[in-house]
């Protein structure tokens, strides 16, 4: 007869190196790491969701103003904004939301962008602010990048990227085991007490928050300073899909400057566009943010010579072909003759550009969501359902009552961790012979992450590296081996 100690050893080289305990402990891990960002995540996305809205009420002031008269000409406007601002030069005009509104004009001024508020009759600046410390383009950096710049948005990538095999593997650990039933899996069963309350609630509000979260950190990909340049490089690959991507990638590109025919990224922020002699087929993102300061010292050269004049015919012009606000007016760039009127709406399917010829404000093209390519069409798209504007307030709603759950389950788990955790030891789940028992994890489970690895190439790299530590430098560290639960 078998001793207990030789079926405990046969059991131990009999388990398979990926089994229920394995995506436990990876569960487990990965939670550890992506939870804070998690939560950094839904709080300063819940409040990105309402820009609209918190835009409207921070420029309430400007727009019922006391007219004791006519309005001055948009141009006037924008030749006041330029004497009030010496060495900028002219990026593009709002129009107000009101008749009595204040107009916004945008300068540019040692590559950073700056917007006044016009007085309509006085033509004096009612306010003078820099476009990236406006508090929505600051919480949407703090979002995208944790002000860090490119290199904050690999770390929210690493942290997405890592947060999709917590989810698969949490789904995976939540599949009953026995039988199914409602409480406990779906619901949590209020009666509960201690632990098994808390294993509840994260269990069940876990599943109602993972295929929207899933949707979040697959649709917020394509802005990552990595995953983004990769997505623009075989992008750039098919004559279809060449040019300049209609989306940030991590932030705005140092040195990377806006010609006057701008684009607007998902936060509405400058984004690396490039001039007409820059958009070039097949060019990355980093190949046209180099070329986009020689763009800009030609517009420098141009300074206050600028014929603003067009911009008296252009506003009545967009009064009547009323794009989704809010509307730019842009001056054209570098070597190109037509001025552009453009919609720059949250809601990315309703943008709209017209290009005009300026001197008798006809239009000579018209651009719209349709006329994109088809990766910038599903791209387009995702920005617009991710930041809550493609069917208004539902989708508004669906992203806020996400948020409160990944904080909830954020909030169980460590709760759970905490009241679980040995005191010498980090607390993962341990390796034992009975669980390993248990079903081991599909084929499709382990498949589904290699195929992420390939294409998510950040945490690909991370995922070989844990790997190669678990095997190779943590072998020798039995101490180290035991507080991270590996033995």
């Amino acid at each position: 007869m078998t001793s207990p100690s030789t079926q405990a050893a046969t059991q131990a080289v009999r388990r398979p190196w990926i089994d229920y305990v394995s995506v436990w402990r990876w569960h487990f891990y990965a939670g550890l790491f992506c939870m804070p960002f998690f939560c950094w995540l839904a709080i300063t996305g819940s409040v990105y969701l309402f820009r609209p809205d918190i835009e409207a009420v921070l420029d309430r002031p400007y727009e019922a103003l006391a007219l004791d008269g006519p309005r001055a000409a948009p141009s006037s406007e924008a030749r006041a904004a330029l004497a009030a601002l010496p060495g900028a030069t002219f990026d593009h005009y709002e129009p107000p939301a009101t008749s009595t509104g204040a107009a916004q004009v945008v300068l540019r001024r040692d590559g950073a962008l700056v917007r006044m508020y016009v007085h309509p009759r006085t033509l004096q600046p009612l306010k003078t602010i820099r476009d990236d410390e406006r508090i929505m383009d600051v919480v949407s950096r703090l979002h995208g990048e944790l002000l860090l710049g490119p290199r904050g948005s690999m770390l929210v990538e690493l942290a997405g990227s890592w947060g999709v095999i917590m989810i698969l593997s949490g789904l995976y650990l939540w599949l009953p085991r026995d039988r199914w039933r409602l409480g406990g899996l779906v619901y949590p069963r209020l009666k509960l007490r201690g632990r098994a309350f808390w294993r509840d609630l994260h269990a069940s509000a876990g599943l109602w928050i993972s295929l929207v979260t899933l949707f979040l950190l697959l649709s917020g990909l394509p802005w990552s300073a990595n995953w983004g340049s990769y997505l623009t490089w075989a992008r750039n690959h098919w004559a279809a899909t060449r040019g300049a991507p209609d989306w940030t990638i991590g932030g705005e590109a140092p040195g990377a400057q806006r010609s006057g025919a701008t684009a607007s990224g998902n936060d509405g922020a400058d984004i690396p566009a490039v001039d007409a002699m820059a958009a070039m087929p097949g060019m990355s993102a980093a190949e046209m943010a180099a070329m986009a300061p020689q763009a800009q010292a030609q517009r420098q050269a141009q300074g206050s010579d600028q014929d603003l004049q067009p911009l008296d015919r252009l506003v009545p012009l967009a009064a009547r072909l009323h794009p989704a606000r809010p509307v730019w007016i842009a001056a054209p760039a570098a070597g190109a003759r037509d001025w552009s009127i453009s919609s720059h709406a949250q809601n990315r399917p309703e943008r709209i550009t017209y290009s005009v010829a300026p001197a008798h404000a006809a239009v000579t093209a018209v651009q719209g969501f349709a006329d994109q390519n088809i990766v910038d069409r599903v791209v387009n798209v995702s920005v617009a359902a991710h930041e809550g504007q493609l069917f208004g307030r539902a989708n508004q709603a669906i992203l806020l009552l996400n948020a409160i759950g990944i904080v909830l389950i954020t909030v169980s788990g460590v709760v759970m961790w905490w009241r679980r955790r040995p005191k010498d030891a980090l607390g993962a789940p341990p390796p034992s012979a009975r669980a390993s028992l248990r079903a081991a994890p599909p084929l499709s489970l382990v498949a589904i992450v290699l195929v992420l690895a390939l294409l998510l190439p950040l945490f690909g790299a991370s995922l070989l590296l844990v790997l190669l530590l678990e095997r190779t430098l943590l072998r020798g560290l039995p101490s180290a081996r035991r507080w991270l639960g590996l033995r």
